[in-house]
């Protein structure tokens, strides 16, 4: 790592095909926008020789020309891929967004990588979402480092950012968090700021100045030494707490001086085992340098601290019936399970999906099963269909670049997969497999939009099929009741994209329109009604009479019908047909032109002619009577009701349940969970929770999570009902 003797490899450039898994390093960057996760992916291409001085690949483009919808929004809106090579290992860089809206690709990084490096500005600190992934990292055990950034704002202090991370990311071992160097600093100017320049390895013992733009190696002086010791004693204390070696701690106390090799060794392992979290600092080069600070230093925690693929055990392998199946971890000779982690669509080859190999070998041309994700809720239909592979590739920037194949534990671009999607897996056609999908967050933002003209309607459709297949935390919904056409998104930037694509990747201009919820009515008491449908025309007429009786039942009983006509006053032919009229007539609403719901219905009378009576006339007649009914009694306007669990730092509970009020909501209970949070139980009215998953974000300062779950219906206040229905007379 960083501190090895000879810290500088030189063997560097762009990355090919892995011919072993034990080369290949998965590591996904994490951190809140604008953390610098973008611009330490080009410092570390640079480094490693990938681009050129002013960042340019060799063929044109920079290694973060990855989405015209990026440039636009000058932040990252998707995750991608750029592979390097340092030392003779391939290094699969994930990069991922930092905004909340964009959680579904941090997690397509996180089922990817097989490690994590955390990027934390030293001017903006840690955000609750970052401490909310390295938790879900904990909890799976992936090897996490950290690196900070923003070094050269005028405020950053290094020292005070390790001990905030300390704090936030160690809450249980605090000493398992710590720095490997120390900041080198120049010159003091004018401003009396004296820029970091360079890294002081605790380990060695030796400076790293790139204050000339290329990483320079000597040793400090005699008044150096003492500034570093504290800090090189709790670390060297922290890397042998975690050490295999049991004797290694008693020697070390006993006043033995440890071998430099074997405390990289037992660094190594501890990182690789999740256990020890080294934190790094790190800046882009400035222009005419050839390397940016610590990046050497952090390419080689990756290729020497990180985990290889061989070490992690692939997520739960079933056939396509659900039964479970052993895979030998990360063979690349044996049976083929790889995942599509990313989909996207190329202007000129069409969809594009990025692959995660865990088994076996992919080659261009192969005709592999392409099984379900089970996200067909979603909007995502499962798939069981057979696939030719395409071309592989090893994305960089705008560019591919061939590759001949692609071994277990490496990633790839994989061409002309037209039925993949994201989550999907990819395996043998003779030996078809399924991967346990990822959880993926619950879309909670609805986005009701139409079809700006008849031409863009005519291409709505494929427009929409083909957003959903990138993006599986986007879930399409045509709603039966509204008739509106709903993607549910995770946040308003998550919509803003969905929109943008839409117009500019397919050609669809649509219109947002006000999400409308799913309102009933029923009846307030008791009521009855007449219905008579009498015609002479000339030829057969049309008669039918019926007298009905109409009452509410519980909430959930739906439409009861009930048949109590004496002495054949309605012939039995003619009663279903009654049926169907009041059944047709309650789903279009007799008030305000919503569904109604929980009311008995009983036939009482009626009367038939033996000529003009028929079915039609009948139903005709059975829905006079239901709207007859409906005039001389109350009829309530009733509004679904969701019920909702919030889960919030203990610090914003105060402020999440005054909100709850302000949205007619009833808080059902609370309990205490672990990492200082509440989980909240409440019902709110989902005409008051549109926007929640916006509000609740902003409330929480981005910490706290809801889902949602319809209960029932349930009146609405009458205030609110009278509103509504003169909108809807209105707009009728």
């Amino acid at each position: 790592m960083g501190d090895k003797a000879n810290a500088h490899p030189g063997a560097a450039g762009r990355a090919t095909a892995a011919d072993h898994p034990a080369s290949v390093r998965n590591v996904v960057l994490v951190g809140h926008s604008g953390s610098g996760k973008t611009t330490l992916v080009e410092a570390l291409a640079l480094t490693a020789g990938a681009v050129n001085r002013a960042g340019r690949v060799e063929d044109g483009g920079t290694v973060s020309d990855y989405d015209e919808i990026e440039h636009r929004q000058q932040r990252s809106v998707q995750l991608s891929l750029v592979p390097v090579e340092w030392d003779g290992i391939k290094v699969n860089v994930l990069d991922t967004p930092g905004y909340a809206d964009f959680v579904g690709e941090l997690r397509a990084g996180l089922r990817a990588a097989d490690a994590a490096l955390f990027v934390v500005s030293a001017s903006d600190g840690v955000d609750g979402s970052t401490r909310m992934v390295w938790e879900e990292c904990a909890a799976v055990g992936m090897p996490r480092a950290i690196v900070v950034t923003h070094l050269e704002a005028a405020r950053a202090d290094f020292e005070e950012m390790t001990r905030t991370c300390a704090e936030a990311f160690g809450r249980d071992d605090p000493d398992a968090v710590l720095p490997l160097y120390l900041p080198l600093h120049g010159p003091q100017g004018s401003d009396g700021h004296a820029p970091v320049t360079g890294l002081i390895g605790l380990l060695s013992q030796k400076l790293f100045d790139y204050a000339s733009g290329e990483r320079k190696e000597s040793e400090p002086g005699p008044d150096q030494l003492p500034e570093i010791e504290e800090a090189r004693n709790r670390l060297i204390e922290g890397i042998i707490a975690e050490s295999e070696d049991e004797t290694l701690m008693d020697r070390y106390l006993g006043g033995e001086e440890i071998d430099f090799g074997t405390l990289v060794e037992d660094l190594e392992r501890a990182v690789a085992r999740g256990v020890f979290f080294p934190v790094l600092a790190a800046a882009p080069a400035a222009e005419g340098a050839r390397q940016g600070l610590g990046t050497v230093e952090l390419l080689e925690l990756i290729t020497g601290g990180f985990p290889t693929p061989l070490e992690r055990a692939a997520p739960g392998v079933t056939t396509v019936s659900g039964k479970p199946r052993e895979l030998k971890p990360c063979d690349p000779d044996g049976p083929l399970v790889a995942e599509v982690v990313k989909t996207a669509s190329d202007p000129y080859v069409g969809r594009v999906s990025l692959v995660r190999v865990f088994s076996g070998t992919l080659r261009p041309d192969d005709t592999v099963h392409v099984s379900g994700h089970g996200l067909a809720d979603r909007g995502h239909e499962d798939h069981d269909v057979d696939e030719r592979v395409g071309a592989l590739s090893a994305p960089f920037g705008k560019q591919q670049r061939t590759l001949t194949h692609c071994i277990a534990g490496d990633l790839a671009c994989v061409a002309k997969l037209s039925r993949a999607e994201t989550g999907d897996t990819l395996s043998a056609k003779d030996d078809p497999l399924l991967m346990e999908p990822w959880e993926m967050p619950d879309p909670l933002l609805p986005l009701a939009i139409q079809a700006h003209s008849k031409a863009d309607e005519d291409k709505l459709s494929q427009g929409l099929s083909r957003l959903v297949a990138e993006d599986p935390t986007m879930r399409l919904e045509q709603n039966p009741d509204t008739h509106q056409v709903v993607l549910w998104c995770l946040g308003e930037a998550h919509a803003d994209v969905a929109l943008e694509r839409l117009r500019s990747r397919y050609g669809v201009q649509v219109d947002v329109v006000a999400h409308k919820v799913s309102l009933r009515e029923t009846f307030a008491s008791r009521s009855a009604g007449r219905g008579r449908h009498v015609k002479q025309s000339g030829g057969h007429g049309q008669f039918a009479i019926c007298e009905i009786e109409v009452e509410p039942l519980p909430g959930g009983s739906g439409i009861e019908f009930v048949d109590k006509v004496i002495g054949g006053a309605v012939p039995r032919q003619f009663i279903p047909s009654v049926e169907k009229g009041v059944r047709t007539q309650a789903a279009k609403g007799v008030a305000a032109g919503y569904p109604l719901i929980d009311v008995r219905v009983t036939l009482l009378d009626g009367k038939a002619h033996s000529v003009d009576s028929s079915d039609a006339a009948f139903q005709t007649a059975g829905a006079l009577a239901l709207r007859e009914a409906a005039t001389d009694v109350g009829i309530h306007l009733l509004e679904p009701v969701a019920e909702v669990t919030i889960l919030v730092g203990d610090n914003y509970v105060g402020a999440v349940m005054s909100d709850l009020s302000g949205r007619r909501g009833r808080v059902l209970g609370t309990e205490q969970t672990s990492g200082a949070r509440t989980l909240v139980r409440a019902e709110v009215p989902e005409i008051e929770i549109g926007r929640y998953a916006v509000d609740l974000r902003s409330l929480s300062h981005g910490t706290a999570r809801f889902n949602r779950a319809y209960a029932r219906h349930e009146p609405m206040p009458q205030q609110i009902a009278e509103r509504i229905r003169e909108q809807t007379h209105d707009a009728s």
